[in-house]
């Protein structure tokens, strides 16, 4: 089998000058819950499609974060050493009741996850009506495809500073404009992941290109979204 090529970081050009895009996807799932990879293989995969930084954020409610966390802290170091990229141990906190989620928060915090993403209201699904406001009042790192969110809750986004999700998964990215339209409107960070539980959900330049035509985002967004998302990684 011929060996897998690591792909270089592209560039795109903003006003005559060559930009480096940094590939950084920071909601991925594996198969500690319903990806199809282990750990190691999304993240080598990751590296190889030019990934710099990843996090992995499987599903987790009260009854497995003990399980995921401490786990996907262990690997993600291991895997950070051996192919030089960044790889962060998170948690995706899914359908826990909106009550509940400040505490999930701060139990996933001290097992040591270094990224909290909170499942949103995805138009794809019947999740709890409040999750949304209750992940941006606990103070979650991202909340993830976020669907038809108010104005409301992306002003307190905007305030406390919570990432909004553009996704390139399909189903969850139906609420991509809306999300992309207030976020602009009200100054509040966006950062763009995949979601992958598939090798093939991994980033190209040409899912990029789409997800952002789709969402009414100009390319050059892209950029503002990486550094988003750099900064949230600065700040771990």
């Amino acid at each position: 089998m011929p060996k897998a090529r690591q792909r270089q970081s592209p560039v795109v050009v903003v006003g005559g000058r060559a930009k480096k895009i940094f590939m950084i996807d920071l909601h991925t799932h594996s198969l500690f819950f319903d990806g199809v990879l282990i750990p190691s293989e999304l993240v080598y995969r990751a590296k190889v499609a030019g990934y710099t930084a990843i996090g992995l954020t499987d599903h987790g409610d009260f009854s497995t974060f003990d399980h995921i966390i401490p786990r996907l802290k262990k690997v993600a170091q291991t895997l950070a050493g051996a192919y030089d990229i960044i790889v962060v141990p998170g948690i995706e906190i899914t359908y826990v009741p909106p009550a509940q989620i400040g505490a999930a928060v701060k139990i996933c915090r001290k097992l040591g996850a270094k990224l909290v993403v909170v499942h949103g209201e995805t138009p794809a699904e019947t999740v709890p009506e409040g999750t949304n406001n209750a992940a941006i009042l606990a103070r979650a790192d991202i909340l993830a495809h976020p669907g038809y969110i108010s104005e409301e809750d992306v002003r307190l986004a905007k305030k406390s500073g919570i990432r909004l999700e553009i996704t390139t998964r399909k189903g969850h990215n139906r609420g991509n404009a809306h999300v992309a339209s207030l976020a602009k409107r009200f100054g509040a960070k966006l950062v763009l992941n995949t979601d992958t539980h598939t090798p093939e959900n991994l980033l190209t330049l040409q899912l990029i290109s789409e997800t952002l035509i789709a969402s009414g985002l100009p390319k050059t967004d892209y950029l503002l979204m990486q550094r988003n998302a750099k900064e949230l990684l600065n700040a771990k």
